[in-house]
C-alpha cells in the first residue's frame, strides 16, 4: 500500500479497515489496497461530515417557478412549423449516425421477485422477451429504418455486469452485431456507518455500493465511451433507464428540438396525475432548470393550481433525456464530476471487529448517490418536451400494483392495440375499454405509428374471432 494512502487512512480515523489485512493472501491484499487507494480521502472526509454525521437540509430556492416546456402537440402554426422542422432534423441526425443510446442497467430484479439483472427480466406480454431483447430488437428496426446502426452503451454495475454480458452472449446479442454494444460499469462509493466509519463488506473488501445514475457521466469518460463517440461522430445521446420498455429510443422530434435549441441537456416531461405523484418536478430557479424531488417539494407548491384548476407544477420527470456529448466532455474534463450527493439511509451487511458477518435489522449505514438530473442546472441551455405517458412510460419497479410488471404489460398491450386501431384494425375491447386479448407487436416490425400503418397495409392484419392473444412480427 502506498504510504500516502496509509497516512490518510490513519489521519481520518479509518484504521479499522486494515484490521485483517496482514492475514490476507496476496490477491486479497491487492484487492483491498486497490479499493483504498482509489478513494479521495480528503473529499470523502468532507462528505462524511456534511452528509453522514449530520442530515443535510434540502434547500428549496425561494424564486422557484414551473419550468417551461414544449407541449405534446403544437399550439399554433408557428409551433407546428417548428415541430416539422425539428422532426426532419431529428431523422437527419439518425440517418447520419449522430445519435447513440445509453441505458442505465445496474440494478437487480429483487423487487420483482427475480434473481438476475433487471434487464434480463421477461417483460413482453405474449413472448416473454426480456427487457434487453425488446430494446435490442428496437435497435435493429432503427438500423433498418434510418440506414445507420445506433451504438448501444449499457451501464451495468459490478454486481450484475457478468450476468448481463452472459445474457447477451447466450442469446447471440439478439441479432445485433456485438460491435454495436458496449458494456461499462458504473462507479462505486463506500458504504459509511452512521458513526462516520467506513464498513468492510469482507475481510478483503470495503462494503461498496453503486454511486447513483449521476455517476453515468463520469463512467462514460473513464470507460473510453466518450472518446469512442467522438471518434465515430456521435453528437447526441438518447438516455433512458432499463425498466421502461415503452421508451421511444429514437425520437426524431425530441432529438431535433434539442439540436435546434442548442440544448446541452434535454428532458421528457409527463403531466403528473396528482400533486404528490412520485416523479421529480421540473422547476426553474432564475435561468436554471432543475428537478425537485417529490419528497422535497413543499406541499404548498405541489398543490398550487392556475385559474383553470390545473397544477402549476404539472411537469414530472420520467428520467428520459437527450444529452450532448460535448456537455459531458465539459463536465468531466478534469477526470472528476462535481454533482451534489444525496443521502440514503440503508441496512448494509458488514464485517465486525471479530471478522463475523453481521446482517443488521435496523438502519446502520449511509449510501451516497448522485443523480443525473442534477446536471441540468450546469447546462448552458436546456429544453423540456411533453410526452404522453401511455406512449412513453411504463416502469417495471414492483411485482404488482403501481409501476409493476402487471401495469407495464397492460400498457404495452394497450399501446400496441392503439397503434393497430389507428392503422384501421378493429380491436375487441371489454365493457371497460380494456383490450379483450393480449397483443404484442415485435419491435423488429413496428417502432412507431408510421411503421404500424405500413405493417397493417402490407400484412392485411385482422384479429381472429375469439383470439386470446396475438403476436405480430
Amino acid at each position: 500500500m502506498q504510504a500516502d494512502t496509509l497516512k490518510k487512512i490513519q489521519q481520518y480515523n479509518q484504521a479499522h479497515l486494515l484490521k485483517f489485512r496482514d492475514s490476507l493472501d496476496l490477491a486479497g491484499k491487492e484487492q483491498l489496497d486497490a479499493q483504498l487507494e482509489a478513494i479521495d480521502w480528503d473529499t470523502l472526509d468532507s462528505l462524511i461530515k456534511e452528509y453522514v454525521l449530520q442530515k443535510p437540509q434540502v434547500k428549496i430556492p425561494e424564486n422557484l417557478e414551473p419550468a417551461p416546456y414544449y407541449p405534446i402537440k403544437p399550439e399554433n402554426e408557428q409551433q407546428r412549423a417548428l415541430y416539422e422542422k425539428a422532426e426532419a432534423l431529428g431523422k437527419d441526425l439518425l440517418e447520419n449516425g449522430k445519435v447513440a443510446t445509453l441505458t442505465v442497467a445496474g440494478g437487480q430484479g429483487t423487487r420483482l421477485g427475480f434473481d438476475g439483472p433487471k434487464g434480463t427480466f421477461p417483460i413482453s406480454p405474449v413472448k416473454n422477451k426480456s427487457l434487453f431483447q425488446y430494446f435490442a430488437e428496437t435497435l435493429i428496426r432503427i438500423r433498418q429504418k434510418y440506414g445507420k446502426p445506433m451504438k448501444w452503451y449499457i451501464m451495468t454495475s459490478d454486481m450484475n455486469n457478468e450476468a448481463t454480458v452472459q445474457h447477451f452472449t447466450d442469446n447471440n446479442f439478439f441479432g445485433l452485431d456485438p460491435e454495436q454494444v458496449m458494456f461499462f460499469t458504473q462507479g462505486t462509493m463506500p458504504a459509511i456507518g452512521t458513526d462516520g466509519k467506513l464498513l468492510l463488506g469482507a475481510k478483503d473488501s470495503l462494503a461498496l455500493a453503486p454511486d447513483g445514475h449521476g455517476g453515468t457521466l463520469l463512467a462514460l469518460k473513464r470507460s473510453g465511451a466518450l472518446e469512442e463517440m467522438n471518434k465515430n461522430g456521435v453528437e447526441y445521446i438518447s438516455y433512458f433507464q432499463v425498466d421502461n420498455p415503452l421508451i421511444t429510443i429514437a425520437n426524431p422530434l425530441f432529438l431535433g428540438l434539442h439540436a435546434l435549441d442548442e440544448s446541452e441537456m434535454s428532458a421528457i416531461m409527463l403531466a403528473k396525475t396528482g400533486p404528490f405523484e412520485k416523479l421529480g418536478n421540473f422547476c426553474k430557479s432564475g435561468n436554471a432548470l432543475e428537478i425537485i424531488e417529490y419528497s422535497d417539494m413543499p406541499e404548498e407548491l405541489a398543490r398550487q393550481t392556475d385559474a383553470d384548476g390545473k397544477l402549476r407544477f404539472i411537469a414530472g420527470s420520467p428520467a428520459i433525456h437527450v444529452i450532448s456529448r460535448s456537455f459531458i466532455e465539459r463536465l468531466t474534463s478534469g477526470g472528476r464530476l462535481n454533482l451534489p450527493w444525496h443521502r440514503a439511509d440503508k441496512k448494509v451487511p458488514y464485517i465486525d471487529d471479530a471478522g463475523n458477518e453481521i446482517i443488521p435489522e435496523d438502519i446502520n449505514a449511509v449510501k451516497l448517490e448522485s443523480f443525473i438530473f442534477d446536471a441540468l442546472p450546469l447546462a448552458s441551455k436546456t429544453m423540456v418536451l411533453e410526452a404522453a405517458r401511455e406512449d412513453e412510460f411504463a416502469p417495471t419497479k414492483n411485482r404488482t400494483g403501481v409501476d409493476s410488471v402487471e401495469s407495464c404489460r397492460e400498457m404495452m398491450i394497450d399501446r400496441d392495440c392503439r397503434r393497430l386501431e389507428a392503422a384501421g384494425v378493429a380491436i375487441p375491447r371489454n365493457v371497460d375499454g380494456v383490450p379483450a386479448l393480449k397483443v404484442e407487436i415485435s419491435p423488429l416490425a413496428v417502432i412507431d405509428q408510421e411503421d404500424a400503418v405500413a405493417y397493417v397495409k402490407n400484412k392485411h392484419v385482422s384479429i381472429p374471432v375469439g383470439a386470446g392473444e396475438l403476436y405480430l412480427d
